[in-house]
């Protein structure tokens, strides 16, 4: 068998040079963590969910302008034209795509935020 390195952590079984290879393992392994299923996830939030559909909706078809407050500071204002499960379509002065996960907070135009 040559001395070639292998990678960190890999050793080759036995002198035989069959090849395969065996894992290093080491004396402490740390607990596994909690696994969530899916399903369990989606019934936590359906009803913050069917709210969050229920609003969109409403404000949609009453063509309600919005302003929506980013997570850096910045307004957007306009009308929501489009929604799916990670984004919202705002016409204002222009068209703009704004990812859920960076809104702050959304108010009526009419309304103080």
């Amino acid at each position: 068998m040559n001395n070639q390195a292998t990678p960190s952590g890999i050793r080759p079984q036995g002198a035989s040079g069959s090849g395969r290879l065996q894992a290093r393992t080491r004396g402490s392994f740390s607990a596994p963590l909690p696994f969530r299923f899916p399903a369990h996830a989606v019934e936590e939030e359906l009803p913050r969910r069917e709210a969050e559909l229920f609003y969109l909706q409403k404000q949609i078809q009453s063509q309600m302008p919005m302003v929506i407050v980013l997570e850096d500071g910045e307004k957007v204002e306009g009308c929501i034209e489009w929604y799916d499960r990670q984004t919202l379509k705002v016409r204002g002065r222009v068209k703009t795509l704004i990812y859920k996960s960076a809104i702050k907070y959304m108010y009526k135009l009419g309304d103080s935020g």
